[in-house]
This record gives structure tokens, sequence and C-alpha cells, in this order.
């Protein structure tokens, strides 16, 4: 059966502005997400929630590799699975050549590289509490205590064919964002499932963090999509997997016109209840696991107080 979680749907300046988000999700979701934060940090804020009393499943979407050894984040995500009483999904991704550069000094060379040996440390870590590799990006060889908690799964942010490979080798759950149904079925699920069964093992679950807002008759889409989605469209690897799934954009160039091909080619869902219902359900369709809500472009326009109400809307329109 699929999931239906919830994004975290802007950076929190304090971990009590999490609580409500949290508090919806012990009720009405089955997981809450968070990205990486440039304000507060992801990991703390999960922690406040749960000490709090909303202990929940929870996920990042995705933690970005080059600000977080990863001895670090098995243990960070460790302590989230024994703090919060239930699974946790630790996503990473390599982020953006520009953010390499300007936290590590250069990117890094091959990306799916880097990405193997990142993955392979945080989980020789939590399945053996041990590692001991020298790669050509990352050096480790420690050992992690282990005590009992529930499962942490391995993430990796993906949006094309070759990531989506090595996830289905590495990881054990696929995360992707702004990707339409039809790339995922297409492209990224077929991929999973090679990886996977070059490796041996399961495909990972695949989750998809799915922009969208209710209608309303004072709202402009277009404005909506962009405030949900203009940073991502500037970079070149989103750019990229978009142009794969027929989804041509410029945001410098044609703002507007690239607000309205997310729209027009399913990456933000724009509609009432039940035509936001029937959009989530083909990514149902398409193989996907766990659909995330992800209303940022209302909550920066709108603030949280409305996007809370309309994420418990749709949530009821869509759970069985």
């Amino acid at each position: 059966m699929t999931a239906y979680s919830i994004m975290m749907p802007f950076a929190p300046q304090r971990p009590e502005q999490l609580l409500p988000f949290a508090a919806l999700t012990q009720w009405s979701a089955s997981c809450l997400w968070q990205g990486q934060g440039n304000v507060g940090d992801t990991h703390v804020s999960f922690a406040h929630a749960a000490a709090s009393g909303f202990r929940v499943p929870m996920g990042t979407s995705v933690n970005l590799m080059p600000f977080l050894h990863p001895y670090d984040a098995a243990l960070r995500a460790q302590t989230l699975a024994a703090t919060t009483g239930h699974r946790f999904v630790a996503g990473f991704g390599p982020g953006a050549a520009a953010l390499q550069r300007g936290v590590l000094g250069a990117p890094y060379r091959s990306q799916l590289g880097a990405v193997r040996e990142y993955a392979t440390i945080v989980r020789s870590l939590l399945e053996r509490g041990e590692v001991h590799l020298e790669g050509e990006y990352f050096h480790c060889g420690m050992q992690l205590a282990r005590y009992p908690r529930p499962v942490v799964e391995i993430g990796l942010g993906v949006l094309r064919p070759r990531m989506a490979e090595l996830a289905g080798e590495v990881a054990d759950v696929a995360i992707t964002w702004l990707t339409p149904a039809a790339y995922l079925r297409d492209t990224v699920l077929p991929a999973l499932r090679r990886g996977a069964e070059r490796a041996g093992r399961p495909t990972p679950r695949l989750v998809a963090v799915v922009p969208m807002a209710l209608r309303q008759a004072d709202r402009d889409p277009v404005a909506l999509a962009l405030a949900s989605n203009s940073g991502h469209m500037r970079l070149p690897h989103y750019r990229d997997m978009l142009q794969r799934s027929g989804i041509s954009v410029d945001v410098a160039a044609d703002a507007q016109a690239s607000g309205r091909a997310l729209i027009d080619g399913g990456a933000f869902l724009y509609g009432d209840p039940a035509e936001l219902a029937l959009g989530i359900k083909e990514f149902v369709a398409a193989g996907v696991d766990e659909v995330v809500l992800n209303m940022s472009g209302v909550c920066a326009t709108y603030g949280s107080r409305r996007t809370l109400g309309e994420l418990e809307t749709v949530l009821g329109e869509t759970a069985p």
C-alpha cells in the first residue's frame, strides 16, 4: 500500500516551528520529511520534535554530503532512530557542483563514485558497527557502537538514470524531487530495477517528493510553482532531468513559461482536492511507494497556518 507523507515546507529558524507539522504527521501521515537546512540543523529540529512528544517516522530529503562526514551521518541517523522510536530514512545527495566547490574547493571528480563511497561507509557503520575504507573521496577506519534501535534506511537523492542504477545497488530508498510520474515510470524505476538486479538485492523503495497547491480563486498557479521550485530549476542537474522528462525550463530567460511548463508537464500539481488526488494517483500507478506532499510554494506565499490546513485537506482526500 502506498504511503502518504509530509514535506516540511520551509527551513525552520527555531526547532519549535516544526512541531505543528510533526503533529499533523502523527495524526494523518506516514512520515515527516525535511530537506537540507541552511538556517537550523535538520537533525536538531527532528530531535526537538521527538523530545516534545511527536515521535513519528522521519526522513531527510536530502542531506548534502559535502556538509557532513559519513561517520557523523551514521551517528546522527542512529541517534534519531533511537530518539524517535521509529524508522529513520537517512537520505543523502552530492549537491550541485558549485556547492561542492564552495565547501570542498573542487567538485567530486565522479559524482557516482563519491556517492558510492559515502553510502558504503554509512551502511557498514550502521549494520556492522565498523568500517575500513580508503577511497578517493572519503576515508573512514572507525567503529560505531551498536545498540537496539529501529531500522535506519539509507536513501539517495535520484534524478537521472545512472544515479537511479546506483541507488538500486547500494540504497534502501530512492528519493526523487520534481520528477513527473511518467518519468518515474519509464526512466527512474527501470533503472532502479537494473541496479538492484545487478547487485542481487531487492529494488529500493521509491519515494517521490511532489510539489503541489490547491486551486483558489485568488491564486496564480505559475507563481506558486516558481515559489516552490525556481531555485531547483536553475540547477543544471534538475534542468537536465526535466528536459529528459519533456519539460523545458529556463527561469532566467522566461520564468513564467518555465513555471507553466512545470504544471503542464505534471511536475507541479495544481487543482481542487479531487484533482490533486487524481494527480497523486498517477504517481501511485507509476510505481511510487511513498508520495510526499510538498506545499512549500503555498507556505512561502501564504504562511504555515494555511499550509497546514491544505495539507490536511489533501491527506483527507488521498488517504484510504
